[in-house]
């Protein structure tokens, strides 16, 4: 991937670049080498996902201050968990067995891929853990039912992708560049009365996780607009610099600038 295929190679180094203008070039290097290994591990932890067992997956995967989640959960009737492509983030889904009231259920949110086997894969292995997969077109009707249930809950929604022209989104400064970040789930927040939280995910050594949960808001109506995504950028630019090669650099993030978006 690295030294044959060399995956969207330029992208990586010039986001990269980009993000981190202070480093040298060989510290550069040396995260963009720690990063491929790690997407080429991130790779094999999806297909092994599929056969690991629940005591092995608690050790693969330990998840910090749970409680905090339900507590909020408790409040709102439902949360959302922002988290970004940090470490492997499809193992968060099984947040779903940690749960200590039996009443808190987990979901996902996810975008059909085009490819109808990848699909069917990715729904079974995100699926396999106990939560349910919801998807992106159909998540404002979920939360509508949902918020008539009688069951508490957290939905997991990745907000760090690159905008497309006809999103809402948010500008901030990120990684030492302006940025335009997805703020969909602030929206529906604001709109449901959804307490939020940020997943901080990190590796603890090779296939092993740690996933922190820190609060956001507990009342989204006491933020400002664009507030609560800005903070979400700044959580995980702090998890960024934290463990830079555990982030998704092959995304070609900045593709877009403001001229781009707005003109």
């Amino acid at each position: 991937m690295y030294y044959i295929a060399r995956y969207r190679l330029k992208v990586v180094r010039k986001n990269l670049r980009n993000s981190f203008p202070d480093k040298s070039h060989d510290e550069l290097k040396n995260i963009e080498k720690k990063f491929y290994h790690h997407f080429a591990d991130l790779i094999a932890e999806v297909v092994y996902g599929y056969r690991v067992g629940e005591e092995e997956m608690r050790e693969r995967v330990v998840f910090e201050n749970v409680d905090l989640v339900e507590d909020l959960a408790s409040k709102t009737h439902g949360v959302i968990a922002y988290l970004g492509h940090m470490g492997n983030w499809e193992w968060l889904v099984d947040l779903n067995k940690r749960f200590v009231n039996p009443a808190m259920v987990e979901y996902n949110v996810y975008r059909q891929l085009k490819n109808p086997a990848s699909d069917k894969m990715m729904l079974e292995l995100r699926s396999k853990r106990g939560g349910e997969c919801i998807e992106k077109n159909q998540l404002l009707r979920k939360l509508v039912m949902l918020r008539r249930a009688d069951h508490l809950f957290v939905i997991g929604m990745l907000s760090d992708q690159k905008p497309s022209k006809r999103s809402s989104y948010a500008w901030t400064q990120f990684l030492n560049q302006e940025t335009a970040f997805l703020d969909g789930s602030e929206v529906l927040a604001h709109k449901f009365g959804f307490s939020a939280v940020y997943a901080h995910i990190w590796s603890t050594k090779r296939g092993y996780y740690r996933i922190r949960f820190e609060q956001i808001t507990d009342d989204p109506s006491k933020m400002q607009p664009k507030e609560m995504t800005k903070r979400y950028a700044e959580l995980l630019e702090q998890n960024i610099y934290a463990q830079p090669e555990q982030w998704l650099w092959t995304h070609n993030r900045w593709k877009w600038g403001r001229k781009e978006l707005e003109g």
